[in-house]
């Protein structure tokens, strides 16, 4: 049986990235990311939830996430979920991380001088 792990996302930057190296030298950047979910209630009243995702790139998107996502900018991705497991050495606890693994983006903000991405850059950075 074939199975999809698929996200796709259209929300706000929540934080500016975080670019590091790995031991073995690739390029990692992570993000926050908040989308919102809105519906009226019985009563008709609008309602509104925010979400909040963990995001990580990696390579040339890394490289591109670091360069020009920014705090507050909307942003679209799609990529797929990744869950990290590890053990707490405080209380021998198990602990869950969930991440959106990017492996297309695009910026949604008006075009400016200062935030401008090259369109060969932008081409560049997808993930195939």
């Amino acid at each position: 049986m074939k199975s999809v792990n698929k996200i796709i996302l259209l929300g706000n930057v929540t934080r500016d990235p975080e670019v590091k190296a790995t031991d073995g030298k690739q390029t990692v950047c992570t993000f926050g990311l908040a989308t919102n979910r809105c519906w009226k209630d019985k009563g008709g009243k609008k309602q509104t939830v925010a979400e909040f995702h963990n995001v990580v790139s990696f390579g040339k998107l890394a490289e591109f996430s670091g360069k020009y996502v920014k705090k507050g900018k909307p942003v679209y991705i799609e990529g797929y979920s990744k869950t990290q497991s590890w053990e707490n050495p405080e209380n021998n606890v198990k602990m869950f991380k969930t991440e959106v693994v990017v492996e297309n983006m695009s910026l949604l903000s008006p075009r400016d001088k200062a935030t401008e991405v090259p369109e060969a850059e932008a081409a560049e950075a997808s993930v195939a």
